[in-house]
């Protein structure tokens, strides 16, 4: 919107504008009337340093990102996600009208080679080369002929002049984050240099946080006095009891007891030809697939399995029980089972591997390789007889001989069934015995085999259903939640656990949840139960009930944090281990004044400890941690002296320094430099857009449409 106010104002831009339209390269589609609009358009969504988001631009967008991503995306982070686009975008068009950053349509073309729309065959040449005349022509006759795909060009137009403008203005800060022939010397240095100490730590935890008394004014002037530290979002803190909808124990027996009668013949009588007939149950039926597909949950699925695909508590009874046997009924997660072997196969199932040796011309060959098909048969038959040596490793040979896809794996090609492998690969697997190894050629090439391993595979029908809560078991549920909901509204907010604990309901919490949340640990996606905690009309102590997919919870707001400065209960958490801190670093300067390091160590049994090639680049003591300030502070020391009482992360420290080593002097530190250079233009676009972003002016309104 910024850009197109700046072309309003530039007569001469315009006039550029339709010339380029003249000539029918079709950079018009980010002139559109709609962006010409200007003003906020319905409800806004959001402002960014006084630019509008509004919401119908908002939802278009949603919509175009819907179709993109599909179900990969939740509801509520797909507004966080196209929302997010929206800032930058705002915040980054801000920038580019400040600076005058613009793009020409020859610019767009370049941009466009280096992309995959140049790959687009509708751009190419009879050579499949980009052609810039053909990407006009193209563009033209989408115009003309479909409308469709010229209406989706006109918003990959925007996206590319978008990328072009920010690769333009990114490159722009990037010319100035190099790093000199100095900085790379200091980096080398920061590595490089080493000294070596003696030490003592006077830990902290020496003296116990309860002498430390800190009152609540105490912590609130600390929080006044780090104001950056103890900032917060707004946030809410909820409990609820979850009323799940799951099958009693009565429902679990009732389902079993179904599984169990389908088992055994029923009869049934025929009004029209007044006869009883016998229905077949499932241990008799002679038509299996018929019969499960009117009474199964699952359908029959005539795969045939190994053990490993059945189901761990039916596999061993199954692998046993011979053709026509059954086993059931079991429960296998929420269903209730009988399964009944069908048909069997002994070795049904083989696994081998292999070195593919191919040729120029054979199916699938890399065309990279030319050896004929005569050399790839020799060296297939010597690579058969290095593999029935009787040390040969056969999964080496494959890894660095095999030209086939497996061979990374050592030519393993796991289990499989017969027919699935070409019929000569097929015959040789399952007519060998386990270990056999030869040579046979298929259409990909010659193929030295090892049969590694063979196994019994079944036909398996299971008649199953699922074990699901009963009407009856819904209501109670549904009863006793609205019973819940009612007692814990009608008594004191602070009773809600008490009034749960004696209907034996469980209560969880969830702490500091945030207004554009949607997940609540032990409920999922609850996008609702957050909005209404949100809401301007709901307190602490509110309590609501809300009708799940899966059953009913029963929730109360149990505190609310508002946006800005933690009060100092919500802070103590926090400020008080650093208070203490300081108020334990104190206690210790105070009390050891004026000793040397041995004094030191023996008034606080502690000992004197040495640390070795200590860096500042690195700046962790063996036996202390990670303690940037001492290692910095002992590099400002000369050889032989001593230091004062310093305070350390995790204690009082007082040093010798022992040894210093000054990192071998370079003739040239450009290795260093070029990599600070690297890594500064690498931190280039996710640093400038943070900084941008942290400095803009964002009133986010989400949370009220969504």
């Amino acid at each position: 919107m910024a850009i197109l106010e700046n072309i309003r104002k530039r007569t001469t831009v315009l006039i550029l504008i339709i010339g380029l339209a003249l000539f029918a390269f079709v950079i018009s589609g980010v002139f559109t009337n709609n962006d010409f609009a200007g003003g906020k358009v319905g409800s806004t969504l959001a402002e960014i340093n006084d630019e509008a988001i509004s919401m119908e631009d908002f939802n278009t967008k949603l919509e175009q990102a819907q179709r993109q991503y599909g179900s990969n995306f939740s509801s509520t982070q797909l507004v966080n996600t196209v929302f997010d686009q929206e800032v930058r975008r705002t915040i980054l068009n801000q920038q580019f009208e400040d600076l005058g950053v613009d793009v020409e349509s020859d610019q767009i073309v370049d941009f466009i080679k280096n992309t995959g729309y140049a790959q687009e065959p509708s751009f190419q040449d009879e050579n499949g080369v980009f052609n810039v005349e053909v990407f006009k022509t193209a563009i033209a006759d989408w115009r003309e002929t479909d409308p469709l795909r010229y209406d989706n060009w006109l918003q990959i137009e925007k996206s590319i002049m978008q990328s072009a403008k920010e690769q333009m203005y990114f490159n722009l800060v990037k010319a100035g984050a190099g790093a000199t022939l100095a900085e790379g010397e200091f980096d080398y240095k920061l590595t490089n240099d080493k000294v070596d100490i003696q030490y003592v730590r006077v830990p902290y935890s020496s003296i116990a946080d309860s002498t430390i008394q800190v009152s609540k004014e105490e912590i609130t002037a600390y929080i006044k006095e780090n104001p950056d530290d103890y900032n917060q979002e707004s946030a809410r803190d909820l409990r609820f009891s979850f009323f799940e909808e799951k099958a009693s124990l009565e429902d679990e027996n009732n389902v079993r007891a179904e599984v169990v009668k389908l088992l055994e013949d029923s009869l049934e009588y025929s009004e029209d030809r007044d006869e009883t007939d016998t229905i077949p149950g499932f241990k008799s039926t002679t038509d299996i697939m018929a019969f499960l597909d009117r009474n199964s949950d699952t359908k029959f699925d005539t795969i045939y399995k190994a053990k490993k695909d059945l189901p761990a508590i039916a596999a061993d009874s199954l692998m046993n029980v011979g053709v026509g046997g059954m086993y059931g009924p079991y429960r296998d997660g929420d269903f209730f089972k009988v399964s009944k072997v069908v048909d069997a196969k002994e070795n049904g199932s083989a696994k081998a591997s292999h070195i593919l040796i191919t040729y120029e011309g054979a199916t699938r060959a890399n065309p990279e390789i030319k050896r004929t098909k005569e050399e790839a048969e020799t060296e297939a038959k010597r690579l058969l007889t290095e593999s029935k040596k009787a040390d040969a490793d056969f999964t080496a040979l494959a890894r660095d001989n095999s030209d086939g896809p497996s061979a990374p794996r050592g030519g393993d090609l796991g289990y499989f069934q017969e027919g699935i492998m070409a019929d000569e690969f097929n015959d040789f697997c399952f007519g060998n015995d386990v270990g056999t190894v030869g040579l046979v050629e298929t259409e990909f090439g010659f193929h030295v085999i090892k049969v590694d391993d063979k196994q019994d595979i079944l036909q398996v029908a299971t008649l199953s259903r699922e074990i699901e809560p009963s009407d009856e078991t819904i209501n109670t549920l549904f009863t006793d939640a609205t019973k819940f909901e009612m007692a814990t509204t009608d008594a004191a907010p602070e009773s809600f656990n008490d009034i749960a604990k004696e209907s034996e309901y469980a209560v969880l919490p969830v702490n500091k949840l945030k207004e554009m949340d949607e997940n609540l640990p032990g409920l999922g996606t609850q996008r609702n139960i957050v909005q209404w905690a949100f809401n301007d009309d709901t307190n602490v102590g509110d309590i609501k009930r809300f009708d799940l997919s899966n059953g009913y919870a029963v929730v109360q707001v149990t505190k609310t944090y508002r946006e800005g400065l933690m009060a100092s209960e919500d802070a103590s958490a926090q400020a008080l281990p650093k208070i203490r801190k300081e108020r334990k670093a104190a206690q210790i300067i105070a009390a050891n004044q004026g000793k040397s390091l041995e004094d030191l160590a023996q008034d606080n049994n502690v000992t004197v400890s040495n640390a070795s090639a200590l860096s500042r680049k690195s700046p962790t003591i063996p036996g202390a941690g990670r303690e940037p300030m001492i290692v910095g502070n002992a590099f400002a020391f000369d050889e032989g002296q001593t230091s004062g009482l310093l305070e350390g992360e995790t204690g009082i420290f007082m040093f010798k320094v022992t040894k210093k080593n000054d990192a071998v002097t370079l003739p040239n530190f450009s290795t260093f430099s070029n990599t600070l250079t690297t890594a500064n233009k690498n931190a280039v676009n996710t640093a400038v857009y943070n900084a941008l972003k942290e400095g803009a002016e964002i009133e986010d309104n989400r949370a009220t449409f969504y």
